[in-house]
């Protein structure tokens, strides 16, 4: 007996998403364009061709290409066409290093090279991985996850990595770990912050956290690469956290440190603003927030502008309820 799974709404075929086989050409022609230092241009699925260039400046950021990556066929299609590269990596959060989201060029100052990763606290096996364990000792694949900000808006965003419970499996917490904080690469004098007045004060290093069990579920993954690349400094190289059914602030970048712990660990922005971002901070659009309304979000890249002026709906756990309700019921 053979049984189908019906994808749920979100996931099943609409006319603005791009075929599989089309997406995947576009995307080694896109690459190897990459490699070459030029601009880019690409056509939209209807053949109608927008204002696509990407600088050469920006090229140059986008890492190194990550060959025999396989696609997870259960997050080939997010619902929606992926956004184009030169927007997801030219508009990016990473406090670290400014409070725009122009910060592309100021996070070329990233060091990353060489890169340790400790993992220690509640675990049978506290390990400290280098950068070749990160894209060498865990199989790597491909996932197109929907990204969706607090602040309304949102991405489509193919990562390369491996699963949360992968380097859980590595490690084994014991039955006392409850939670898991993860600490960014911090140095005063590589990562300045914003320049605003209130800022001297913030609670550095970022730090953030899950429970054990969110980090083992299916849709947890670790991102070392992007875009079929390495990641850029600017997406958080050269392994950074992805939890799609969360905002995006729960992605802590440049990851130094996971630490297993009993107690619910304290967070960099649910530190500084606890009514605006709470620790569990799923994507769900009833729950209100005192800047932005979360019933509605704007697409990254949807035009020749930045943001589409088109609003879509948020769906609840950003779509990804059918993995992830169960955590909270």
């Amino acid at each position: 007996m053979v049984f189908f799974k019906a994808p749920p709404d979100w996931q099943r075929p609409h006319p603005r998403v791009t075929s599989e086989g089309v997406f995947w050409r576009r995307r080694r022609f896109m690459t190897s364009l990459i490699g070459a230092g030029v601009g880019l241009a690409a056509a939209s699925a209807g053949g109608c061709q927008r204002s696509t260039t990407m600088d050469a400046d920006l090229a140059r950021t986008l890492g190194e290409p990550l060959l025999g990556v396989s696609r997870n066929r259960a997050f080939a299609d997010a619902g929606r066409e992926p956004t184009l590269q030169q927007y997801a990596s030219s508009y990016n959060n990473f406090y670290e290093f400014g409070g725009s989201k122009n910060i592309w060029a100021s996070a070329q100052a990233l060091p990353v090279d060489p890169w340790r990763l400790e993992v220690t606290g509640l675990v049978k096996n506290p390990t400290t991985y280098d950068l070749d364990d990160l894209t060498r000792r865990f199989d790597l694949e491909e996932r197109i996850y929907r990204f969706r900000c607090v602040e309304a808006w949102a991405m489509v965003v193919p990562w390369i990595g491996f699963p949360m419970r992968a380097l859980m499996a590595a490690v084994e917490p014991t039955a006392a770990a409850k939670y898991v904080r993860f600490t960014s690469f911090y140095d005063s004098a590589v990562t300045p912050g914003p320049n605003l007045g209130f800022a001297r004060n913030l609670p550095w290093p970022y730090t953030e956290g899950l429970t054990v069990d969110e980090m083992a579920n299916e849709l947890a993954f670790f991102a070392v690469g992007v875009y079929g690349r390495t990641l850029p400094k600017q997406h958080g190289a050269p392994i950074r956290m992805v939890v799609p059914w969360k905002y995006g602030f729960k992605g802590a970048k440049s990851i130094v440190k996971i630490e297993f712990v009993a107690e619910q660990p304290a967070t960099f922005w649910n530190t500084l603003t606890p009514n605006e971002y709470k620790f569990e901070a799923n994507v769900e659009p009833d729950v209100p927030h005192p800047r932005w309304s979360q019933k509605k979000e704007r697409l990254v890249g949807e035009s020749t502008a930045l943001f589409s002026w088109e609003e879509q709906p948020t769906v609840i756990y950003n779509g990804y309820g059918e993995w992830v309700a169960g955590l909270y019921g």
